[in-house]
């Protein structure tokens, strides 16, 4: 019985593993998708929900976001199931197209960079005309000091957004786990803000992130306190500022990301933040200087080691939970 399960492609442990490895190696190679993202695809469906399901109410929230992760997840079953029949070709060619489409790693690393770019060239309305691809701020009101912090926190965060979480999720749950934690990070970015319209409908779809984003946020903070010293930064000092620093932050998750790699890079971070609903004044995080442009240069490598350590100990984690399935099958 165990010899026809290991057999079986569907349930070979190493099918979900390759297919994460595989789906980081697209991201690198082919960055986002340039037409027909499914990831912009799902948000227009949202949007389009939306004006049918908004109310100013808590409830109307939680309808709207299970309906949408909820179907996106029963999607991600269906896939999974499909190439499962198919074999384990087809099962980590599954795997790996689900990653690709939903990581937004290298993007965010080349964004980063071409921040810098602008930056360091005085480029400020190059400069302010690129943020919002990178987070939710008023760019106008941002000078060159202002958009670099800005742009550290955004890769900072989005480095355990866009890639670990996707890992994760995926060395956990596979397909399934890879769609809904995109449609749940989506959901977030798109209704999770604490202004007057989103305060109560986007309340769940908030706090569901959080959630999700629990374990991957302190994965993210591991790796990069360990990759500290690969950019010219120390250990210590990253988590120095993960211990001191990280729980002032109003997200629990996205402070462990920005604390971390702020004590690697050897800056602080935090301070005046403007965002179209209001302004919020965050804490500082770390006790270095301010940012400059040049550290998003190092901010954008900090970024990609970690993605590629998580994804190693993600495909170690799929391997494991694979022979840990096989094996209870064997037994029962």
């Amino acid at each position: 019985m165990n010899c026809r399960v290991v057999k079986d492609g569907a349930r070979d442990p190493r099918s979900r593993a390759a297919g994460l490895v595989l789906g980081l190696v697209l991201d690198r190679v082919l960055g986002d998708p340039r037409r027909l993202h499914p990831v912009a695809g799902f948000g227009r469906i949202a949007g389009g929900l939306e004006s049918s399901t908004y109310r100013d109410s808590k409830s109307a929230g939680v309808v709207h976001t299970a309906t949408l992760v909820g179907g996106t997840i029963g999607l991600g079953v269906l896939a999974a199931s499909f190439a499962r029949r198919r074999g384990a070709v087809t099962d980590t060619a599954m795997t790996a197209a689900a990653a690709w489409v939903a990581l937004g790693g290298t993007s965010l690393s080349r964004t980063g960079s071409q921040m810098a770019r602008h930056l360091e060239a005085g480029d400020l309305d190059s400069a302010r005309a690129l943020l919002p691809s990178l987070c939710g701020r008023d760019p106008s009101v941002l000078d060159t000091d202002g958009l670099a912090r800005a742009s550290l926190e955004s890769i900072a965060e989005n480095t355990s957004d866009a890639t670990v979480g996707v890992m994760f999720w995926g060395a956990v749950a596979g397909v399934p786990g890879i769609l809904g934690y995109r449609a749940i990070n989506t959901l977030d970015a798109m209704i999770g803000y604490r202004s007057t319209r989103y305060l109560r409908f986007g309340w769940f779809a908030a706090r569901l992130d959080d959630v999700v984003n629990l374990i991957p946020a302190r994965l993210t903070g591991i790796s990069t306190v360990v990759a500290a010293p690969l950019v010219g930064g120390r250990s210590a000092e990253s988590l120095r500022a993960w211990r001191h620093d990280a729980s002032r932050h109003p997200s629990p998750n996205a402070g462990v990301a920005e604390a971390t790699a702020a004590g690697a890079l050897g800056i602080s971070l935090g301070g005046r933040t403007e965002y179209a609903h209001g302004v919020e004044i965050r804490p500082r995080l770390g006790h270095g200087r301010a940012p400059a442009p040049s550290d998003l240069d190092r901010a954008a490598t900090l970024s990609l080691i970690v993605q590629i350590g998580t994804t190693v100990v993600s495909a170690v984690l799929a391997v494991a939970i694979g022979q840990a399935n096989i094996v209870g099958r064997s037994i029962r």
